[in-house]
């Protein structure tokens, strides 16, 4: 059985990074999905509501942007998979990893406790990587419209923290949120 892992929000100069682990089992309806960012809101949505219902197992993970800063992006991405495996280990009937094989999104593995492998674009390849790249978009934008309600002046509802021009205008204007990436560089925006 394959644990397909992936994350999102390693290019943002705001928040957490968010992992997700997915099994699939062999009747799941794997056309709908894709890799995240082909899907439009809705798709993916829709596909995120399909992959917590279905799916054998799942599990999320996060890393803050405090460590981000402290370990760097490349090590918080594998820190967050990790907790996405042991998450969704935990929430497995079957506790056993016998079987289990992780195929990652990427370059590199985390350290986990079955054998791995990083394919890069797994996430267009791989229908478990898929769902994982799905419910880790999701989880993220998710948790990013809430840090909105938080901080309303930078407008994450919008960008997600992504270095867009409204983003890194408004850390010009108010200076770095307290979910900022201190160790990504944010550029004074261009005038048109």
């Amino acid at each position: 059985m394959l644990v397909g892992l992936d994350e999102a929000g390693r290019g943002p100069l705001a928040g957490p990074v968010c992992a997700a682990a997915v099994i699939l089992g062999p009747d799941f309806p794997v056309a709908i999905l894709d890799d995240s960012k082909k899907l439009s809101a809705q798709k993916r949505d829709a596909a995120m509501t399909l992959i917590y219902g279905k799916a054998l197992a799942w599990g999320i993970g996060w890393a803050s942007a405090a460590e981000i800063d402290a370990h760097n992006i490349l090590k918080a991405s594998l820190l967050a998979m990790k907790r996405a495996y042991e998450d969704m280990a935990g929430r497995r009937t079957k506790n056993s990893a016998e079987g289990l094989e992780a195929v990652i999104d990427g370059l590199y593995v985390p350290e986990i406790p079955i054998p791995s492998r990083a394919v890069v674009r797994a996430d267009a390849k791989y229908p478990e990587v898929m769902a994982a790249s799905i419910l880790a978009k999701t989880a993220r934008d998710r948790m990013m419209a809430r840090y909105a309600w938080i901080y309303p002046e930078y407008g994450y509802e919008k960008h997600k923290g992504y270095p867009t021009r409204e983003h890194c205008a408004l850390v010009m204007r108010y200076g770095p949120s307290p979910i900022q990436r201190l160790s990504f560089t944010v550029k004074e925006p261009a005038a048109k």
